[in-house]
């Protein structure tokens, strides 16, 4: 397996990252998850231009310029021969020695770091949907921020498999956020609904191409957000990531949504995002 450290691309076991690197001490970093269909990657360019955005934010100075940074990853994917699968990226600010909270006034030079691995499409669960909880948002208020500080949202995944369910829905009193790594919607009365974009939520590049797709194709879609009663008396519920796509959410904290299957306008909205996918990424991608 090849990986990413700065610009070289080297074998897995040669990596190595040094102990006082500020992503290890403090998670001072961003990173992204691109996806690929048929060896293209989908929506890069806003992948790319959200993970500069969230740097941006932290004053965190990305070491290469876009253009650069797209041929290094096209030959991570190629390298490791992926078809159909996922590329993680992150960067960190780099290293500070001594460790210390207070960031030098002179930049640190920031250190890349890339993976890719074959992720193969999950049908059950676009066409099954999957179990969730519900879970008390107790993460930071920079959540557009897409940070390496992910303690928080895996207490609550975990909280969530160990209960038996996929995902954790999370919710600051009664308004629902996000799940711990997607974006969730409900259907009420046809109409999409589903979290502002905003500091309590990562606008995740999926939800932007569901908003997208389902107002081509005539859905009403109201980012006015909802409550834990809203979501109760829902339709139709579904998150979505990058590697989820659209997933049905049949069943919440042991109540069955709806009639327990996947709704039709969230099928509706999922063919109308895989065509997308065509579209951009050729017609192995589905195949």
């Amino acid at each position: 397996m090849k990986v990413l450290v700065n610009n070289q691309l080297i074998e897995r076991v040669e990596a190595k990252i040094d102990i006082e690197d500020r992503g290890y001490q403090f998670g001072d970093g961003v990173y992204e998850v691109v996806r690929a269909y048929n060896g293209q990657f989908f929506t890069y360019e806003e992948h790319i231009d959200r993970l500069y955005a969230s740097a941006n934010k932290i004053d965190l100075v990305i070491p290469f310029e876009k253009a650069e940074l797209r041929e290094l990853l096209e030959g991570l994917l190629k390298a490791n021969n992926i078809g159909t699968g996922n590329v993680y990226l992150q960067v960190t600010r780099g290293i500070q020695s001594p460790r210390n909270h207070v960031v030098p006034d002179l930049p640190l030079e920031g250190v890349l770091t890339a993976s890719a691995s074959e992720v193969s499409r999950d049908t059950t669960l676009f066409e099954q949907g999957r179990k969730a909880i519900l879970e008390e948002d107790v993460r930071w208020l920079r959540c557009d921020i897409k940070s390496l500080n992910l303690l928080g949202n895996t207490m609550a995944k975990n909280k969530a498999h160990q209960a038996g369910a996929f995902e954790a829905i999370l919710h600051r009193g009664e308004e629902v956020t996000e799940g711990s790594s997607t974006n969730a919607y409900i259907i009420k009365n046809g109409t999409l609904i589903t979290h502002a974009a905003d500091n309590l939520i990562l606008s995740g590049i999926t939800r932007q191409v569901i908003l997208k797709v389902a107002r081509d194709i005539g859905v009403p879609v109201a980012e006015t957000g909802f409550t834990l009663t809203d979501l109760a008396a829902a339709d139709e519920v579904f998150i979505s990531s990058t590697t989820i796509e659209v997933t049905p959410i049949i069943e919440i904290d042991g109540k069955q949504v709806s009639d327990g299957k996947r709704g039709p306008i969230t099928k509706k909205i999922h063919d109308a995002f895989a065509a997308e996918v065509l579209k951009q990424c050729g017609e192995l991608a589905f195949s």
